[in-house]
């Protein structure tokens, strides 16, 4: 009987967590199903007064049309936001891990000040730096450039960068590094052959990051950037708003494929970080 009871009860929290999983789930991604389906509606069924779950009438038009230059120039901002967001992210990552290596491994005057201005810099807004970093663009002539852009986004991903490198850099063992050194190694090289290796899942965590960041933003692009022509993707959608082609349909397609990037790089994240590219190099 007590087993019976036993094997009643573990059904029955399996049951609730599965049911639990699929109302998250539902919740989750109801809106990224309502998106889908009003980019297959035609634009009076997408603001009819009695809306449908699915499509009376099927089309593909709004995806057409949003890779129409003369409607849309869909691919233009795409590059843009590729190119900055690949591009910090890259340095945000390179810098990071030096970064964080020597706060991690290296000893030095300062290094606790600086470890403690990393969490105070974490934990607040980027709007903070909006105004310093107007500033700062401007007196350097890199107002409305890409350029501008890509560094306002390494400044804002890089404290997060070094906060999250650091934490996988303190569970290497110093032993690898002692060792390493005794075969003749030097600190730079310690960083290529054994660091990086061994924390790789922690660096595609922190690069898909910092990615996510710069596809994302809207806040300092709208502030940099004035010529349609370095436009990203946030500010070009913001931007078709309020011109005649804008159409309730064309805006959720330009949408759902404008966050296939970021959905593709957790994947790709996650692929490699299953893989057996993360196992430590100490056995037991």
């Amino acid at each position: 009987m007590a087993m019976t009871s036993s094997k009643k009860n573990k059904a029955a929290r399996k049951i609730g967590f599965y049911l639990g999983l699929i109302i998250l789930l539902t919740i989750s991604l109801f809106p990224f199903f309502i998106m889908l389906m009003t980019s297959f509606k035609s634009s009076k069924e997408a603001v009819a007064t009695n809306p449908s779950f699915f499509p009376k009438d099927w089309t593909f038009q709004h995806y057409v049309d949003i890779f129409n230059p003369d409607i849309f120039p869909y691919l233009a901002y795409f590059k843009n936001s590729l190119i900055v967001a690949l591009t910090a992210a890259l340095l945000s990552v390179v810098i990071g891990i030096f970064g964080a290596y020597a706060l991690s491994k290296l000893k030095f005057i300062g290094k606790t000040t600086i470890n403690a201005s990393f969490y105070t810099v974490y934990m607040l807004s980027g709007i903070l730096l909006v105004v310093p970093l107007f500033k700062i663009i401007s007196g350097l002539g890199l107002y409305d450039t890409k350029t501008a852009l890509i560094i306002t986004m390494i400044v804002q991903t890089l404290p997060t960068s070094i906060f999250m490198l650091k934490s996988y850099f303190d569970t290497i063992p110093e032993d690898l590094e002692e060792a390493a050194m005794i075969d003749g190694l030097n600190r730079v090289q310690i960083i290529f052959y054994i660091i990086i290796p061994l924390a790789i899942s922690g660096i595609i965590s922190v690069f898909v990051y910092s990615f996510m960041v710069a596809w994302n933003d809207y806040l300092f692009a709208s502030i940099f950037l004035s010529d349609s022509a370095n436009f990203t993707l946030p500010i070009g959608l913001n931007a078709l708003f309020s011109t005649p082609d804008y159409i309730w349909g064309r805006m959720m397609a330009a949408s759902l494929i404008t966050a296939l990037p970021v959905v593709g790089m957790y994947a790709i994240s996650e692929h490699f970080i299953k893989g057996n590219l993360t196992e430590g190099g100490v056995k037991g």
